[in-house]
């Protein structure tokens, strides 16, 4: 694992910020060519649109992780970005800037949704890199044992103690013990699912369709990984918090499809036409 790439004068540079950069990146560059395809925005709509969910993302990931540990400490300390709290402000912040411009928002979502699926897997890559969001221990080949993770090594000490897997007793808790690379399997699904986004929209899927299969297959990639991720906030019949949301968004597409299945003309529930 890489704790640090270089200093620029006292500021640290991490390989997950500069993942995180990339993440940004490259999801501008998916959410400009979708607005463009669907012709519904601009270059300068995707920066508002990508800038707003960014800030919005940011602050929630970092409200939820500080919940989440009843520690509003956390929000400034620079590990501690939780998905669901970034999706949840995220999309606020992105609805508001979308009202504001007066765009059509079936078709912003169709065309944001792979975007976020983009950006999604590209910021996994920068956790693997820090050893953040490891999993549960494994014996599979391609477990790895990171030396510094986040919050701390995946000793075999760390799974017992905080996580409760059962370590063989005769490995001490100093040892490093391999666990899953959930964050590499959250990268490859993710990639896998920017890209049916684009090959929906490139196929020309009934608006609001890109955007319901995109979400739920994230939702259906969290729901399961979670089985698989070292986590102690197992609070609901054994399932995480972050499992429950994925259930809640799930039911909530589930919805939006029949809606989308039972419309006749495909048009926003606000009634705005597609921008051309």
């Amino acid at each position: 694992m890489i704790q640090e790439l270089f200093h620029i004068g006292p500021i640290s540079i991490s390989p997950f910020g500069v993942l995180l950069a990339a993440a940004f990146i490259a999801a501008l560059s998916q959410l400009r060519w979708g607005l463009k395809y669907l012709q519904a925005g601009d270059a300068d709509d995707a920066s508002a649109i990508l800038l707003a969910g960014a800030l919005g993302g940011i602050l929630g990931a970092k409200l939820y992780y500080a919940a989440l540990y009843r520690d509003w400490r956390l929000i400034f300390d620079r590990a501690g970005l939780v998905w669901y709290g970034g999706f949840i402000l995220g999309t606020l912040a992105v609805l508001w800037v979308a009202r504001r411009r007066r765009l059509n928002a079936w078709s912003l979502a169709d065309a944001a949704a792979p975007a976020l699926a983009l950006g999604y897997s590209v910021g996994r890559i920068g956790c693997f890199l820090v050893g953040d969001d490891f999993g549960m221990p494994t014996s599979l080949p391609w477990g790895v044992k990171i030396p510094f993770g986040v919050p701390a090594p995946t000793t075999a000490g760390l799974m017992r103690h905080e996580y409760g897997a059962e370590v063989p007793l005769e490995i001490p808790d100093s040892e490093l013990i391999a666990v899953h690379p959930t964050q590499v399997y959250e990268t490859l699904t993710a990639g896998a699912i920017w890209l049916i986004g684009v090959w929906m929209l490139r196929r020309g899927a009934r608006r609001g369709m890109t955007a319901v299969v995109v979400v739920s297959l994230l939702a259906l990639e969290r729901f399961f990984v979670e089985f698989l991720r070292a986590k102690d906030d197992r609070f609901v019949g054994g399932l995480t918090l972050a499992q429950v949301f994925s259930l809640v968004v799930l039911v909530i597409m589930g919805l939006l499809w029949m809606k989308l299945r039972a419309s006749t003309d495909g048009a926003s529930p606000d009634g705005e036409k597609q921008r051309g």
